[in-house]
């Protein structure tokens, strides 16, 4: 009698398209293990990345405002809920793995750091070499788990590494997903920017008003059925309308909120609270927690300080700058 996996995998040969990628010819995991009765091998990767400890902690990690006042702000969690969603939509009007498209939405963003993609540069200037998607991978290869990972699939952990550069080619699951990251950030960074009276409605060049829309579901609902519609033959991507829509779109967003004084007048700060965090581990790597400590003695202090700071959300960042610089107060009774 087939289980339900099985069962699954055969309707997945009537559903997903030549372009996509059937759960039953996927390269594997690193480290081989059984099968699951019920779960395909994406559905469990969906699973794996959604309970893991790195995912929690998007909940407090910058999207693109430092510690906004206000609920409605995004940070690199619900970011990461809205490309999951955008991704799901393309990849199942174009007859591709929704499951697979998932795994690595959920998973792009595992390795950022504290401070959105200021911590990033910052941590860049401090090491050298550090991204995002490198440490994503990271993340699921190693550092969950107590050390063990996440055991992935191939193509989600290709999909992760791969979802910033684009290259090498692996799955269109994962082009889907580039895509969806970028409609994504545009669209919920402009509508954060209009909640903080950064840009005003009348700023928005009129090309992206014009063929995009004038409200975040509608310029949303018009990329990705734009994308939709241009995408085919093993490709993703969008009509040349489209595309010259979003280089004005991409243009202005830097201009008028990425490299806006007032929206990123605290990024500044971000490199002096981390620069000495990180100085304080490399010279006493005796006091990071025992699984840093355990990195450090296998992988070199380096690499294991980079692994801690870089998982820290905004907020325990400025509370371990606090307990390590900042005198506390106190009191003669």
């Amino acid at each position: 009698m087939s289980t339900i996996r099985e069962i699954r995998q055969e309707q997945e040969k009537a559903i997903i398209g030549p372009y996509g990628t059937l759960s039953a010819a996927s390269r594997g995991r690193p480290q081989p293990e059984p099968e699951d009765d019920v779960r395909t091998c994406f559905q469990r990767d969906v699973d794996r990345v959604t309970h893991s400890k790195a995912f929690r902690r998007l909940r407090h990690k910058t999207q693109v405002f430092l510690r906004p006042e206000g609920d409605h702000y995004r940070t690199r969690l619900t970011h990461t809920l809205e490309v999951a969603r955008i991704a799901r939509t393309i990849a199942r009007a174009l007859g591709l793995n929704e499951d697979l498209t998932e795994a690595i939405s959920l998973g792009h963003d595992l390795g950022h750091t504290p401070f959105g993609h200021a911590g990033e540069r910052a941590l860049r200037e401090i090491t050298g070499s550090f991204q995002h998607y490198e440490q994503s991978l990271r993340v699921v290869d190693k550092l969950e788990k107590d050390g063990r990972g996440l055991n992935l699939c191939q193509e989600t952990r290709m999909g992760i590494l791969n979802h910033t550069t684009g290259e090498p080619k692996d799955t269109l699951e994962a082009d889907v997903v580039r895509l969806a990251d970028h409609i994504a950030y545009l669209n919920h960074d402009l509508d954060d920017a209009q909640r903080a009276g950064i840009v005003r409605p009348e700023d928005v060049p009129a090309i992206i008003r014009a063929r995009v829309g004038t409200r975040n579901s509608q310029r949303i609902n018009a990329m990705v059925t734009d994308a939709i519609a241009a995408s085919g033959a093993g490709t993703i991507g969008l009509s040349p309308a489209m595309s010259e829509a979003y280089a004005a779109f991409e243009a202005f967003m830097y201009e008028a909120v990425y490299h806006n004084p007032t929206a990123k007048g605290e990024e500044s700060k971000v490199k002096g609270i981390l620069a000495p965090i990180m100085e304080y581990y490399m010279r006493h790597a005796d006091r990071l927690p025992p699984e840093y400590q355990a990195i450090a003695g296998a992988e070199g202090v380096g690499t294991a300080v980079t692994d801690y700071v870089s998982g820290m959300t905004d907020s325990f960042a400025i509370d371990t700058f606090e307990s390590l610089f900042i005198p506390k107060s106190w009191s003669i009774k």
